[in-house]
């Protein structure tokens, strides 16, 4: 099992100093990734509802909360950290333009060693999008020509892509990404990400616990697009209790996140350093489950 922590761009960790603390003490403690997410703007009173809480709104109803930008955070710790894997969970794919969201992507992985991990979501704040000048239709179908035309910027020698909302020819971007890919994950908690995962994905995000029902879907998925399912990594939130690891593990989970405090009322989260070294013991436990 791999151990990450989550919402590391929040709370008291969007400062440089506790940031770099942050992301030193979780390298040391053993965790294998730090996850970022993502809002460039929050409209004040937006109607749209947040589908990860029962309030229907993001950070209990706070709409000024400060989120650095995740690329650029995650850069800045890359600088002061050696081994740790840098994760966004998620960016908002179709708010991007996919040709300079790859070239920042690949020369992140390059600069850090080929640490990044792009978790990815097709987002649900219609309000956001608008203020973006964004199309909120159709982002499902434009993030999955985003994934196609930046893994072709990454890997091929001259690349090249015709699609409905994307077209490029022989257009090199260079540096390419150290294994000239970036794990891609989608998150989501709903049948349509379970499904693109099984389609596209290296991974699975699904934002709260581990649904049976959303993983099977990614199996299925997988096999009728050719794929083996067993190499699409599953990612989820770590359990009230550390002895319910092992079941995870037997049901194909492969990373847990444990959350920082930023956003509130999170039970059990982390609210500094000296929290993420006390999970040195549970990580050595369970790390080779």
């Amino acid at each position: 099992m791999k151990f990450g922590l989550r919402y590391c761009n929040t709370g008291r960790f969007v400062d440089p100093g506790p940031a770099i603390e942050l992301a030193q003490a979780a390298e040391a403690a053993g965790f294998e990734s730090l996850w970022t997410v993502e809002h460039t703007v929050v409209p004040e009173g937006y109607r749209s509802t947040y589908p990860y809480a029962t309030s229907g709104r993001l950070a209990d109803g706070q709409d000024d909360i400060a989120l650095p930008d995740p690329l650029i955070w995650m850069a800045y710790v890359a600088s002061a950290t050696r081994r740790i894997n840098l994760a966004t969970g998620i960016v908002i794919l179709p708010q991007h333009n996919p040709v300079v969201l790859a070239k920042q992507v690949a020369t992140l992985d390059l600069m850090s060693g080929g640490r990044v991990l792009l978790g990815i979501g097709v987002g649900w704040l219609r309000e956001e999008f608008e203020a973006l000048g964004v199309p909120f239709a159709r982002r499902g179908r434009r993030a999955d020509e985003y994934v196609a035309a930046m893994r072709e910027l990454w890997s091929a020698d001259k690349p090249t892509f015709k699609g409905e909302f994307v077209s490029f020819a022989n257009a090199y971007c260079r540096p390419r990404p150290v294994k000239k890919r970036v794990p891609i994950i989608i998150g989501g908690h709903s049948e349509a990400a379970a499904k693109r995962a099984g389609r596209i994905g290296d991974g699975f995000f699904p934002a709260r616990g581990a649904p049976a029902d959303l993983i099977a879907m990614v199996r299925q998925s997988a096999t009728s697009h050719g794929r083996d399912p067993t190499q699409i990594e599953i990612t989820t939130g770590m359990p009230r209790e550390p002895a319910e690891v092992p079941r995870l593990a037997a049901e194909g989970v492969a990373r847990l996140l444990v959350p920082v405090t930023g956003i509130a009322g999170l039970a059990g989260s982390i609210t500094g350093p000296e929290d993420v070294l006390a999970w040195r013991e549970t990580i050595d436990k369970y790390a080779t489950t």
